[in-house]
């Protein structure tokens, strides 16, 4: 197995971003037992371990029994659109260039995080980056609503992720 193999579209689920509602068949505000079911049919709900689920590259994190933060592996996650865009496994200078562009045609506004990543703010969407072997992919992060300071919502452990 190839541990810096990035998936090609066709062998990544295809999965659609709706702004601060939810990523996929993920809804924000799910509780943990609910996101288990989902993402993990056949596991015990009431097992509440939260960090890398592999089989579907994803990391999802929880607060208060909600679902509040979910980030798409780079390289094996879930295809995420929005509006037609691809946002997983890219070069990220072009989702950054199509964030710039994206913004101004929604009127919204475009910040960078404390790591120097695009955050389309309205959105709840953080455009992260991951290594891919010798390269750099993009790895989006979603939150549940937009927040004024991210590294107070997104874990620690996810802004240690390269």
């Amino acid at each position: 197995m190839d541990i810096w193999r990035v998936f090609s579209d066709d062998d990544r689920e295809q999965w659609e971003f709706e702004p601060l509602a939810g990523v996929g068949p993920l809804r924000f505000g799910m509780t943990c037992a609910e996101v288990i079911r989902v993402l993990s049919p056949g596991r015990d709900p009431n097992v509440r371990r939260f960090g890398e689920l592999d089989e579907r590259g994803l990391t999802v994190y929880c607060a208060d029994d909600a679902l509040v933060c979910v980030a798409v592996d780079g390289l094996t996650g879930p295809q995420i659109t929005l509006d037609g865009e691809r946002l997983v496994g890219r070069v990220p200078s072009q989702l950054e260039q199509w964030a710039f562009g994206y913004r101004e045609q929604h009127d919204l506004t475009l910040r960078y995080s404390h790591t120097a990543d695009p955050e389309l703010f309205e959105l709840g969407l953080i455009l992260r980056a991951q290594r891919a072997g010798d390269f750099v992919v993009s790895r989006p992060v979603f939150l549940a609503e937009p927040a004024d300071v991210p590294w107070d919502v997104v874990p620690g452990r996810e802004w240690s992720r390269f």
